[in-house]
């Protein structure tokens, strides 16, 4: 039997995906496990390239259909862009397939319809972590809101059936979990640590947030995070380990912006369409920021100096009532680039090991 899960914003949802996959579905076998559909869209401490990469970024992929091809171990980004698929792929069981949108909503509505007839599945999952796939799509405190705008556009328009599942409401710091409760339907699961603990081994090096702070809450931790270089805070609670079914159709009518995009041949459309709706896109602020940090030069790793200033941090957080965050947060909060933060995890877990609540970092 083959499943098909679609990561609606990329990054960690497609390591969530593995997770739900064997949570909802069982551990199966080599052939019983989903292929999972997402973006190759990380964060630029993996990817200094603003943006989603497409087919022509890799070298070594292999086509499945005309339009999707899958990310095996092998393959490779094409300097000097990043990507955590080909790991992914040598450490989940899964297949990880390439969902693109340079061709707007229309390219990716084709990708899910090849993937569909070629595969047959049994069951179509959309999956978000956090929620913020059921926003408007012009709140002021999304961040991301165009991968899930296109994802949901996309699924909305396949004749499939395609059931919505949003893993640890209110996790991205994007729409409070209060705001969400009525937007989401039955509860379909609630994670534990034993779901989680196949997964594991990659929060160990994942940058992903919202998926750390589902694994974390799934491990019991609790307490409040502070998370990204904006430092939102995000409570650690009961909620974060449980996983929803929202209405698939309702949410693609809420959402003004995947409406907007809908017909969409081209990414470029699509992000005039957010910046209309939104005031900016996602990949706005990445090449802001992409511009900050290639005008500043990676200055060497400190040790004594990065120990004093988690210190410091530490302090300053406490005071705001913050209990954890992530490795992702500190490196950027101490001016460390995306290479320095395996450094700075490793440093901070062989001086301090009883603060480490896997994945998050307790203050």
């Amino acid at each position: 039997m083959t499943r098909l899960i679609v990561a609606g914003g990329g990054g960690g949802d497609a390591v969530a995906a593995a997770v739900i996959d064997r949570a909802l579905y069982g551990p199966g076998t080599a052939d019983d496990r989903a292929v999972v559909l997402t973006y190759a869209w990380d964060r630029l401490l993996v990817d200094p390239v603003p943006g989603p990469r497409g087919a022509a970024d890799f070298t070594g992929l292999r086509a499945l259909t005309p339009s999707v091809y899958a990310v095996p171990k092998d393959a490779r980004p094409v300097a000097p862009a990043g990507s955590t698929l080909p790991r992914l792929a040598a450490e989940l069981p899964h297949t990880f397939a390439l969902l693109d949108p340079h061709h707007g909503v229309e390219g990716m509505v084709r990708q899910l319809e090849e993937l569909i007839e070629h595969l047959a599945p049994a069951s179509i999952d959309l999956l978000d972590v956090g929620g913020d796939i059921l926003a408007r799509g012009d709140e002021p405190t999304l961040r991301s809101p165009l991968g899930d705008a296109l994802s949901l556009a996309a699924c909305a328009r396949v004749t499939a059936e395609i059931r919505l599942l949003v893993a640890g409401p209110g996790l991205d710091g994007e729409i409070p979990v209060e705001v969400l409760r009525e937007r989401l339907g039955p509860v379909v699961h609630t994670l534990t640590a034993e779901d989680v603990a196949p997964i594991g081994p990659v929060m160990e090096w994942h940058p992903s947030e919202a998926t750390g702070m589902l694994t974390a809450t799934a491990r019991k931790v609790r307490g409040l995070c502070e998370v990204r270089d904006a430092g939102l805070t995000i409570p650690l609670t009961d909620d974060g380990t449980v996983v929803h079914q929202a209405d698939l159709d309702a949410a693609f009518r809420r959402n003004g912006l995947a409406g907007a995009i809908a017909d969409t041949t081209g990414l470029a459309e699509a992000e005039r369409h957010c910046r209309d709706i939104c005031g900016c896109s996602e990949i706005d602020y990445e090449r802001e920021k992409a511009a900050r940090f290639g005008a500043a030069p990676e200055g060497p790793f400190r040790p004594r100096a990065v120990l004093a200033g988690v210190a410091r941090f530490a302090e300053e957080a406490r005071a705001r009532g913050v209990s954890h965050t992530t490795f992702r947060r500190l490196t950027e909060a101490l001016g460390l680039s995306g290479v320095q933060r395996a450094d700075l995890r490793a440093l901070l877990i062989g001086t301090q090991p009883e603060r480490y609540d896997a994945p998050l970092w307790r203050l």
